[in-house]
């Protein structure tokens, strides 16, 4: 079903489709999102129920009582349940977090999975976030190939509360540019005006894409659409990752009509650059340089090392937020309130963070970093056995070191960096956008 919607929507930018409300509902849509869903576990909403208690419930009479629900127009979303998670990296920020019920997160789910194939063969090259088979690498790797043409210029920044400031109106709009199915239309409506739950108070408001839901990433780049088909080329390569933006420029004027126009353009949409995070970097050896999706960017110079020539290039490594929020995950695994843990389950859940954490930043040049993140963690685990024998530093540092394996089996991040080249992808097959397999 989402290949031919891929293919009729790809062949035909101008159709609208008219009957999508009645796949939302099919058996198959809903047991597909429902796999998605428990997959992804989650916090239970405003209803108090979780994935554990629809399994006892019984999965088939709940995805029966939704699908009666959604064919007969009678399903009505539960309001949001609101969180505030600490930013990572950011001592005492905090990001609004709206939680969806299950039997919410289902239904989003379900109308993802028909939406997204008719909106993906509209996106543009220049956008990577939540999009299938593109990722953050992807983008990464449009920044190094054009650094090497001679892009040196970079204009960064990211929009401002762009989740909570999406107008629900010109997002509505975005979407009956391609879907006309009053059924659904309503349906998707109805999940933006469903309010969130604060203080045992349902509040509505007037903008915003509730974020945390399933659906919330797709609208969000199907409202950012109209910046990307805007965009013009020629004031520089545009790279988009959901809210963060970064645009490549041959010159300083170039980049100064590429920030004007960024602005410009999103004024038009009802948004705007956050002001602490826009400027203009020039990137050359010795310079300063711009974080971007986790790792800071800096142009360097090899060292010419056994008679090669010396190069100019991209270099990227974990940035310095990246690396505090690691420190402040590690330093939570290993707290003193753990200590009635054994030794053993401490490195599993340490190992478990530094399997992600690394998997995601070894793609680059990053083996100092990733050097200076396992030491930190083999000093807080040597802490910990301290704290827990009331011993002193040393008896920490002899049992680690003694131990078999190694560590108490803590897990080496020695030699597993990936060094980012101009002109090689990091993929081992091409990356079509989605059409090689459609």
């Amino acid at each position: 079903m989402q290949h031919t919607l891929y293919r009729t929507a790809k062949a035909d930018p101008g159709r609208r489709f008219h009957a999508l409300s009645d796949k939302v509902h099919r058996r198959d849509v809903l047991e597909r999102a429902w796999v998605q869903v428990r997959a992804n576990k989650g916090a239970s909403g405003v209803d108090h129920t979780t994935v554990a208690q629809v399994e006892e419930y019984g999965v088939s009479l709940l995805l029966d009582e939704l699908a009666a629900e959604l064919r007969e127009g009678t399903y009505r979303p539960l309001p949001l349940r609101r969180v505030l998670i600490p930013k990572p990296g950011v001592r005492g920020g905090f990001r609004p977090l709206s939680i969806p019920a299950v039997r919410d997160r289902i239904v989003q789910t379900a109308t993802r999975i028909v939406l997204e194939p008719v909106f993906e063969a509209d996106m543009a090259e220049c956008s990577f976030g939540f999009r299938p088979r593109r990722s953050a690498r992807d983008a990464l790797r449009v920044l190094v190939e054009e650094a090497a043409r001679g892009r040196r210029w970079v204009v960064e920044t990211d929009i401002a509360d762009c989740f909570t400031a999406i107008p629900c109106e010109g997002l509505m709009r975005a979407v009956e540019e391609r879907v006309c199915d009053q059924g659904l239309l309503r349906l998707v409506r109805g999940m933006l005006r469903a309010g969130v739950m604060r203080d045992g108070e349902v509040r509505r408001e007037a903008s915003g894409v509730p974020q945390g839901g399933p659906l919330s990433p797709l609208l969000c780049n199907v409202y950012l659409h109209r910046l990307d088909r805007s965009w013009d080329e020629g004031d520089g390569a545009l790279v988009r990752f959901a809210d963060d933006l970064v645009v490549m420029c041959w010159s300083q004027g170039q980049a100064v009509r590429a920030l004007e126009c960024l602005t410009r353009l999103l004024a038009d949409l009802g948004l705007e650059p956050k002001a602490a995070k826009t400027r203009i970097v020039c990137l050359q050896p010795g310079g300063e340089g711009f974080d971007f999706l986790g790792f800071h960017h800096r142009i360097v110079r090899s060292r010419g090392d056994r008679g090669r020539r010396k190069v100019t290039f991209l270099a990227r490594w974990p940035s310095d937020r990246a690396m505090r929020h690691a420190r402040d995950r590690i330093r939570e695994i290993t707290d003193r309130s753990r200590l009635l843990l054994p030794p053993q389950v401490i490195v599993e859940r340490l190992n478990a963070f530094l399997r992600g954490w690394a998997g995601y930043f070894r793609f680059g040049h990053s083996a100092r970093h990733l050097s200076m993140i396992r030491r930190f963690a083999q000093e807080r685990l040597a802490r910990f056995v301290r704290a827990r024998h009331k011993r002193s530093m040393g008896f920490g540092w002899r049992v680690l070191s003694r131990s078999r394996p190694v560590d108490l089996g803590l897990i080496s991040l020695y030699g597993i960096t990936v060094s980012p080249k101009a002109g090689k992808t990091w993929r081992e097959k091409p990356n079509a956008g989605g059409e090689r397999r459609r």
